[in-house]
């Protein structure tokens, strides 16, 4: 078994409790893209109107697109945007595998950044990633037949080649309506759910229920797909480490919200998150994950998991949030290899005041190990995540990279990787710490974490 397999402190969720989603600019009514505009009658460049109606006060915003600690690494102030867009890779490595850029030129469904404008639900069915800018109601109808436009005629950085008078038009995308996730058929699964609840103007909800799963055999997942109402965050599952003392264990059905109206932290609700242990996750609001044949999650019988769902509400009005989980089953006679969750933690952090510092963590394995699937974990101050192999004629191969601390992707490997006794894994973290303190290993975003996750057996 892997060491530190059974980390108490895997907190993935209390670093969220002060994560901040991008949605600068975002007007009272919802909309993004700074003041109304007469229709305009100069030849100002396409690039230079998106530039100013769009990427600088919706996009390069504190904790967003600018800076080193810029999400995704994708900087777009005006000295960069061009250059980090048009015909540039993604980091999305479901992007990546579907042969998309940032922007390709005459391309628009090739390109991630159009497609992450595009807030209807079911668009991005590879999962790209929530919708952007996150917490809003998204860009205007014609910001977004702009975009279309201008990359439909080649994305150049000079020329009008977009209708500027498209920018006057404010109108909000419209989706469809939200319709709750069917349940699984009889026999088939088990659904739970995070009923409706309020979300008020200018806020960040984030709130935990421990949920019993009902089943009352042995039973194993090899589906788990989500489904969450617009402006979420994330929505993650855990399960506590079994040495839990029984005092930190959250009752059944009990909404356990991480803030306050005022915004002010709850100590008493945020106590069993110490002893979390990751079970399954997703950043946008539809996922849909299969394990590879053969393989499945055991739950005991009557299992509970602890549903962590995060909002963020950049609006001037209340909106609802909801979040439902279907785990498909299989019979055991199908699993070949029942998996486990991979929790490698480096606790030993020092990051000094004012210097960007990368740290390297080996995690070896005592027996033969296959790894499924692979995520990882780090807080604002963490510009890249790598790991590699460890040992074996694969030794220091890049498996997994990141440079979206807020949105991590799970990646899946159709070959796992297996790892031999002695073999293991190693976490190589880059942080640039611009504070004038030294930062540690801890709970909140003002300090940091160095975690791999992921499946195994």
């Amino acid at each position: 078994m892997p060491a530190n397999m059974t980390l108490r402190r895997t907190l993935l969720a209390l670093c969220s409790v002060s994560w901040l989603a991008c949605g600068g600019g975002a007007t009272g009514d919802g909309s993004t893209g700074g003041p109304s505009v007469q229709v305009p009658t100069d030849n100002v460049a396409s690039f230079d109107r998106l530039q100013t109606e769009l990427f600088t006060p919706s996009c390069a915003t504190a904790n967003c697109h600018v800076g080193s600690s810029a999400q995704a690494g994708l900087i777009l102030t005006p000295d960069a945007a061009y250059a980090n867009l048009v015909g540039v890779a993604p980091t999305n490595t479901n992007a990546i595998s579907d042969g998309m850029r940032r922007v390709m030129a005459g391309k628009p469904d090739s390109s991630l950044l159009y497609r992450k404008l595009v807030m209807a639900a079911g668009f991005n069915a590879h999962d790209y990633g929530n919708p952007m800018p996150t917490g809003t109601a998204g860009v205007s109808i014609g910001q977004l037949e702009f975009v279309r436009q201008w990359i439909a005629a080649g994305a150049p950085k000079t020329g009008v080649v977009a209708d500027a008078a498209l920018l006057t038009n404010k109108s909000l995308q419209t989706t469809p309506p939200f319709a709750p996730l069917a349940a699984p058929a009889a026999g088939a699964g088990f659904q739970l759910k995070v009923n409706q609840f309020d979300v008020s103007a200018n806020f960040e909800r984030e709130l935990f229920e421990y949920r019993k799963v009902n089943n009352t055999t042995d039973v194993y997942v090899n589906r788990i797909e989500t489904s969450m109402r617009p402006y979420s965050h994330h929505f993650v599952l855990y399960t506590f480490d079994p040495n839990t003392p029984s005092f930190f264990m959250p009752q059944n059905d009990v909404v356990r919200d991480i803030r306050a109206a005022d915004g002010s932290m709850i100590a008493l609700n945020m106590i069993a998150m110490g002893y979390h242990v990751f079970f399954a996750g997703s950043m946008t609001q539809q996922s849909n994950y299969v394990f590879p044949a053969g393989t499945a999650l055991k739950m005991p019988a009557n299992f509970s998991i602890d549903l962590n769902v995060h909002y963020a509400n950049h609006t001037d009005n209340q909106i609802p949030g909801e979040a439902y989980v279907n785990l498909y089953t299989v019979p055991a006679a199908q699993v070949v290899h029942p998996l486990s969750t991979l929790n490698l933690a480096n606790t030993n952090l020092s990051l000094p005041a004012g210097k960007v510092t990368t740290v390297t963590k080996d995690f070896t394995f005592s027996a033969t190990t296959t790894v499924t699937a692979l995520t990882s974990h780090m807080h604002a101050r963490g510009t890249k995540f790598q790991i590699r192999i460890v040992g074996g004629t694969r030794d220091g191969e890049l498996v997994y990279e990141n440079t979206d601390w807020e949105h991590p992707q799970i990646q899946s490997y159709t070959t796992p990787i297996v790892l031999q006794k002695g073999q293991g894994l190693r976490s190589v973290v880059t942080y640039n710490n611009t504070t004038s303190s030294t930062i540690n290993f801890g709970l909140t975003s003002d300090q940091e974490m160095d975690i791999i996750f992921g499946y195994y057996y």
